[in-house]
């Protein structure tokens, strides 16, 4: 198995021909789309740095299924020492590129899919596992990329997806054939979806019984008829193409190059296919890739944090005030911050746990816990960001104003900092921590990998508060069974068995 490093990956897309649509016109080619460059340099730094000896060990795995050397974003976590060297990993991209790399997605859906199609075939007699071990081989023997597509357009939110007035807010199956499957509908939001090798689907939320066609999860390329993406505006997007100076980040640009992927009428070979109506299991892999994905933005965001704290104490150096106490304070109280969420994100690595399928997966309570507080703590490391930098990061003039020779002189004195500091030098950081502060990071830490509405229902889910309100009962000398009968006549454990009862036969809906 041959592994591409970032040219070889970036040339590997010209033969694929996706049908993407961007600014109501359609791409010809998304390699040399001025667009699409940056996220697809990004993507290619998960490949470069795969051949880097000094970050061999983090960036590369051994196959489980082969026995040889892959790329750990094909990989499947077979020990806590995986889990693990994936969150460095995923801080080591950070560090590099000050952006999202694109591909956590795509490795936490081929990990959720393989646990699940594991447990779907212990129940059902399927052979879903064993086709998705080929298909994996064909993932690692390639070093494909592939996108994780799971949130849906999702319509009536109220409603569930059968019935929605609009079928296609939720990717379905419109028919069963003897070789494959009719699938139709919308995913929203898939990070780095045009420049990815594949599509591997996966269904967005608990699904009941009249939802069977849409508990699916499919793997198809991403040139594959009657898919159509259209690429998503991000802020200050078109501003790399005003100059290198006024991008920000121009190299690897803002968050991860989304788009929305349109299915219509698409065929999947059965062989592609890793659920096909199992509705009942649709909780287990919606469950298992969110605890995946939320561990990882406590490494991700930690690395863009790293950044962004190096970035503000240049700019405080370069004006004479990085000694200053309020200075001072500001970044320690970023890095404890940053450092807070990245022990977070360890923690739920080294607690996780070996599962039926083999796999490794992470504390669920942990995982969720860590991207809480990545929903919270990136707004505030980014404000004092800005307080550091100053307002010089939203009324900075253009690259084109600073080369004009009749305001270039003005300005350039103008931006100047302690001697010896180049101004351009100044204006180039100020870009950086105006693209990493204000820009659409900021939402995406919101709203990546789930709201935190979803983290506080897995959070509240496995809390284990009863056991807690136990070991409170015990400290306090209570025998609650006793308390609660002479109270109220009842015995306790008969009245919470039926309580819970009633809960579990009224649905909630949660994703």
């Amino acid at each position: 198995m041959a592994m591409m490093n970032g040219k070889k990956y970036i040339e590997s897309l010209r033969s694929l021909h996706p049908e993407v649509y961007f600014f109501g016109q359609k791409i010809k080619s998304i390699v040399d789309e001025p667009m699409f460059q940056p996220h697809i340099h990004t993507a290619a730094m998960t490949y470069e740095l795969a051949h880097d000896p000094e970050h061999e060990e983090i960036m590369t795995a051994t196959s489980h299924l082969t026995g040889e050397r892959i790329n750990r974003f094909t990989h499947i976590h077979q020990s806590i020492d995986d889990l693990v060297k994936k969150v460095r990993m995923m801080r080591l991209l950070g560090q590099k590129t000050g952006t999202c790399f694109q591909r956590c997605v795509g490795l936490d859906g081929l990990n959720a899919v393989y646990v699940t199609t594991y447990d779907i075939d212990q129940k059902y007699g399927t052979d879903y596992h064993e086709r998705f071990k080929k298909y994996l081989l064909e993932v690692q023997k390639n070093d494909w990329m592939p996108s994780g597509a799971m949130t849906d357009a999702r319509g009536d939110r109220s409603l569930r997806p059968s019935k929605q007035t609009h079928p296609d807010a939720y990717l379905h199956i419109k028919e069963r054939l003897g070789d494959g499957i009719i699938v139709s509908g919308i995913k929203a939001h898939i990070t780095g979806a045009i420049n990815s090798h594949e599509i591997i689907t996966m269904p967005t939320r608990t699904m009941g019984e009249e939802d069977r066609d849409y508990a699916l999860s499919f793997a198809i390329p991403s040139n594959t008829k009657g898919v159509t993406f259209i690429f998503s505006r991000q802020t200050n997007d078109t501003r790399r193409l005003d100059g290198v100076l006024d991008g920000g980040n121009p190299k690897y640009g803002i968050v991860g190059g989304e788009a929305i992927i349109i299915f219509k009428d698409v065929f999947v070979p059965w062989e592609r296919v890793f659920m096909a109506g199992e509705y009942d299991f649709t909780n287990e892999l919606v469950e298992t890739f969110a605890g995946y994905h939320r561990s990882n933005y406590g490494g991700c965001k930690v690395g863009l944090a790293d950044v962004v704290i190096g970035g503000s104490n240049w700019i405080a150096d370069a004006h004479g005030i990085n000694k200053a106490s309020h200075i001072v304070d500001k970044l320690t109280e970023m890095i404890a911050m940053a450092e807070t969420c990245w022990s977070c994100t360890l923690a739920c690595s080294y607690e996780g746990y070996r599962t039926p399928s083999g796999a490794y997966h992470i504390n669920p309570l942990l995982a969720n816990v860590t991207k809480l507080n990545i929903t919270r703590m990136v707004y505030e490391w980014m404000r004092l960001a800005q307080d550091i930098a100053g307002g010089k990061i939203i009324t900075l003039p253009s690259e084109k104003d600073l080369e004009s020779p009749e305001t270039m002189e003005i300005l350039t004195e103008c931006f100047a900092g302690k001697d010896g500091v180049p101004p351009m030098d100044i204006i180039k950081m100020l870009r950086l921590i105006e693209n990493m502060s204000v820009g659409a990071g900021l939402p995406e830490a919101m709203h990546g990998a789930g709201s935190p509405a979803a983290q506080k229902i897995m959070i509240a889910r496995r809390s284990g508060i009863d056991r807690k309100m136990e070991l409170a009962k015990t400290v306090a000398g209570i025998n609650r069974d006793k308390y609660f009968e002479s109270v109220t006549g009842k015995d306790e454990t008969a009245h919470w068995d039926k309580v819970k009862k009633k809960i579990k036969e009224k649905e909630v809906q949660i994703y």
